[in-house]
């Protein structure tokens, strides 16, 4: 009878479900910033080595920004 109600016991306490869900909350933020740094990372060194190339080479001309409508 003893361990049923031990067992009963373990089971019905919560108080570490809410640090568990703020564990898989904290990384799952933290997938979704490390996926956006992954895809801008790629694009802002492509950006950063167009703009070097044309600072580099002032005698070949560099194409204008197209500003959106």
């Amino acid at each position: 009878m003893r361990r049923a109600s031990g067992l009963k016991a373990f089971l019905s306490e919560e108080e570490g479900a809410t640090m568990i869900e703020y564990g898989l909350l904290a990384a799952l933020i933290a997938l979704v910033v490390a996926a956006v740094a992954f895809t801008l990372g790629g694009n802002l060194a492509n950006m950063f080595t167009k703009v070097s190339d044309c600072v580099a080479t002032p005698s070949n001309p560099c194409p204008a920004p197209v500003p959106n409508p």
